[in-house]
């Protein structure tokens, strides 16, 4: 999503009148790759670019392909296949063992709809499925539905559109963005089905010193962030000075001054044990699927039996998604490490991943659809 936000301020910026652009995704990966698909940059035809679809080894013929699609302004997908023996072509030898399929689309000012749907892609609050076509007839024709059923759709062939929906919506349950093929009337046509998740919201329930490395970091990811306290000193611009949003907010209107999603991440630091006891309390109400305390185990014991004898009783899932002590352990005692501790632990909730060494982790770095080197097709005739 950061990379979302900064190729739309981007492309703001571009000077049409003197500078053209294109727009590159990667739509499918077989075998090892830096980047997953989804992965975008903007270039423009004075060499510069913005995001990634690499570690930096693809980029500069990406680069000289997009200014031929800049020039012919049609649409093209390339393939890179980074095997040490099969990339000479690049005039290097990076032995990622995998094929990238990059699609690269020109951009005209003139028709901005293609950036507008990235624009609403960096500012939407709830997940949306994208579909592009990168081979076949129609390159890149997109087709955008969200989960209520409201679709934005320029695909000219009406037997792609019935075959493509269905997979659109398995993919707002299956949440894995895949490349599928289909066969209609004896035309295979690729197109890659992705899902568009909204940006990390993180709520930081208090704000003491050691809040701040939190917000920064957090910040660096391209999250939103808010910072809340019921003590003004604590929340003074100059200490969180790229924080989203500050509040002065009465635990008890928590609720109404905060609008809480599946996407929305809570942390409570504010080391005073009846705050972050009736916060909790008032998350525990809420759809958030992470909530992290900081302190001790036994301090969480103190506010769970407090409850107990309210009559509140936590389900299995509350305690799956509240996090007593916060973070992972790396060992972390400066506030930076803490807040690096906190912010990997959070990456970690949202991306389902659970942490550890890379070099024990059997198989791709990055998740891949079991069978990713295989077609997924569906046939219409």
């Amino acid at each position: 999503m950061k990379d979302f936000k900064a190729i739309v301020e981007a492309y703001k910026n571009v000077d049409f009148s003197q500078r053209k652009a294109a727009l590159a995704t990667v739509v499918r990966v077989r075998g090892s790759s830096y980047r997953s698909p989804g992965a975008r940059m903007l270039i423009t035809d004075d060499g510069r670019w913005v995001g990634s679809i690499s570690g930096g080894c693809l980029e500069g013929d990406a680069l000289r392909k997009a200014r031929q699609v800049m020039t012919s302004k049609k649409p093209l997908t390339v393939t890179y296949d980074t095997h040490e023996e099969s990339n000479q072509n690049l005039g290097i030898s990076l032995g990622c063992n995998g094929v990238i399929d990059v699609l690269i689309e020109p951009l005209d000012a003139s028709q901005p709809h293609s950036i507008n749907q990235f624009t609403a892609f960096a500012e939407t609050q709830q997940p949306l499925a994208l579909a592009t076509i990168f081979n076949g007839l129609g390159i890149g024709e997109k087709l955008l539905l969200s989960e209520q059923g409201v679709e934005r759709c320029d695909f000219q062939n009406e037997a792609l559109i019935r075959l493509v929906k269905p997979d659109l919506q398995e993919v707002f349950k299956s949440r894995k963005s895949q490349a599928r093929q289909y066969l209609i009337h004896g035309i295979e046509q690729e197109v890659f089905i992705e899902l568009i998740q909204p940006s990390v919201s993180l709520i930081i329930f208090g704000g003491g010193f050691d809040a701040r490395p939190v917000s920064e970091l957090a910040k660096s990811l391209g999250w939103n962030v808010s910072v809340t306290d019921e003590c003004v000193a604590h929340i003074a611009p100059v200490f969180f000075p790229t924080a989203d949003k500050l509040s002065l907010c009465q635990r008890e209107f928590i609720d109404r001054d905060f609008t809480i999603t599946p996407y929305t991440a809570c942390v409570l630091m504010s080391h005073n044990y009846e705050y972050d006891r009736d916060v909790l309390r008032k998350l525990l109400k809420t759809n958030t699927p992470y909530i992290g305390m900081l302190g001790p185990r036994k301090r969480f014991d103190k506010m769970l039996a407090e409850y107990k004898t309210e009559g509140i009783h936590l389900t299995d899932a509350d305690f799956e998604r509240i996090h007593s002590p916060i973070g992972l352990d790396i060992g972390a005692e400066a506030p930076d490490e803490i807040a690096l501790s906190i912010i990997s632990e959070i990456q970690g909730k949202f991306t389902n991943r659970p942490g550890g060494f890379l070099k024990n982790h059997n198989g791709p770095i990055h998740q891949r659809e079991p069978g990713s080197d295989q077609v997924f097709k569906q046939v219409y005739y």
